[in-house]
């Protein structure tokens, strides 16, 4: 990340709309052609459940009002998947880059890579971690990191097209470090109630950082060995 057309931001106590706007602007830049990489890696410090825009998940006045009553603020956004919730002890990271056009795009090879990158964080912990989907977790995927069987990381990834032709990939992941799962699992069961959704997440399905190491590290130490994880696979250019 030492390049001048790479970028790497780091913010501990910002919030989720903040950080979606910070987002777009990062893509319009590689976009145009200033950026080829860029590294965002963030924690919310105000508890919101982050909805997908569209028809499966209405962002009625209702929902936006019982989510305030719980203390969970709502905010929509054009993107695939289920309700995730975002609060403070869970990392998230916003890795964008600009796809190799000698190689043909594969979104189990970007997914894969991503994966990659998360397990080789966890062995700093001395944790070996799998690669594949958790029954009654919340946005559950074939590409969740799980330890011991119970979800701890979870991604998504898009693809954006890039002018004059080429492809951004977008790949998140959200990383449970320091959290209640009882109380994280709580917005999310509530919208799918209210959506009218008859599945139900469980707390016990996931797991989180701080229940597999002795001392919890601090939120820049745990950016750090993030970028370290994504600098020693060799994955990205």
């Amino acid at each position: 990340m030492s390049k001048s057309r790479n970028k790497l931001l780091r913010y501990s106590n910002t919030t989720v709309a903040a950080v979606f706007e910070k987002e777009a602007q990062l893509i319009t830049q590689m976009q145009a052609g200033e950026l080829d990489q860029c590294l965002l890696l963030w924690q919310s410090k105000a508890p919101t459940l982050v909805l997908p825009a569209g028809k499966k998940w209405p962002e009625t006045a209702l929902l936006t009002k019982s989510l305030m009553a719980h203390g969970w603020q709502l905010h929509s956004r054009k993107t695939g998947g289920a309700p995730v919730p975002q609060c403070e002890g869970i990392i998230n990271l916003s890795h964008l880059y600009t796809w190799s056009p000698q190689i043909p795009y594969s979104i189990t090879q970007a997914y894969e890579n991503l994966c990659a990158v998360l397990q080789g964080f966890f062995r700093q912990f001395g944790l070996l971690s799998q690669a594949h989907a958790t029954p009654f977790s919340y946005c559950d995927g074939d590409y969740n990191i799980n330890i011991n069987g119970k979800k701890i990381v979870g991604t998504a990834q898009r693809v954006i097209l890039k002018k004059g032709g080429g492809k951004i990939v977008l790949a998140q992941a959200f990383i449970l470090i320091d959290v209640l799962l009882e109380e994280i699992i709580k917005p999310v069961n509530l919208c799918y109630a209210l959506c009218d959704k008859q599945e139900r997440v469980q707390a016990s399905a996931h797991t989180s950082l701080v229940a597999h190491i002795n001392e919890k590290p601090s939120v820049e130490t745990l950016y750090q060995q993030l970028v370290l994880a994504f600098t020693q696979s060799k994955l990205y250019s």
